[in-house]
């Protein structure tokens, strides 16, 4: 069986790299961060090869306060893929697509309040609507990378260049004007390491059913 495992950033990756080279069907992509990047990425590739299922996959903010650091959450239409998730010790979630890193505790309340959901990311819905169009199956899979209470150290949204990657020369200088986030950054990046092993382990349980 093909699949296609979408990530927006490389280091959502790294950990699943070793199981997508023991899989030839398995194939990863990374489509950049926001919906037209995603898009623009996913109708890029299809044309040369039309999987049998996509996954849209990576980090997520917690908008439900249930979910913890290396919750790995999903939603999917497809009853054989949710068995798989579940047995892997995945959760299903409803999930929201924002235009934005949401970067504050108000701001995920507000937006759980608006909008229901307990996940919120960027991609997933442009890769969804992508593959309805081509009638290719698609779930989303998604690690919790930060919490429903916690802020995130800076305001990355400030932090990116045009295209939604990370500026770091941006991301230097916000550390020389407040080196006591130097802490706070470190902490979120072993969460973010953590994060992408769990995700990947249960990627590996998916792949391999």
């Amino acid at each position: 069986m093909s699949i296609l495992v979408c990530f927006a950033l490389k280091e959502e990756a790294a950990p699943f790299h070793p199981v997508a080279a023991q899989h030839p069907g398995v194939f990863t992509l990374i489509v950049g961060i926001g919906a037209q990047n995603a898009e623009k990425s996913v109708r890029n590739f299809l044309p040369g090869f039309t999987p049998k299922l996509v996954l849209t996959c990576g980090f997520a903010g917690g908008l439900n306060p249930d979910l913890k650091i290396g919750d790995v959450a999903f939603e999917t239409a497809d009853e054989n893929l949710c068995a798989k998730l579940l047995a892997a010790g995945a959760k299903p979630a409803k999930f929201f697509c924002a235009d934005r890193i949401a970067t504050t505790v108000a701001e995920k309340k507000v937006l759980r309040e608006r909008s229901g959901a307990d996940v919120v990311e960027m991609e997933s819905a442009a890769i969804q609507a992508v593959c309805a169009e081509r009638g290719i199956p698609c779930a989303t899979v998604r690690v919790i990378s930060d919490t429903a209470d916690e802020d995130l150290p800076l305001d990355f949204n400030a932090l990116a260049k045009p295209d939604k990657s990370l500026d770091f020369g941006k991301l230097a200088w916000a550390i020389i004007k407040s080196p006591g986030k130097i802490g706070a950054l470190m902490r979120l990046q072993k969460k973010t390491s953590f994060a992408a092993g769990r995700l990947a382990d249960v990627l590996s349980k998916v792949v391999s059913g």
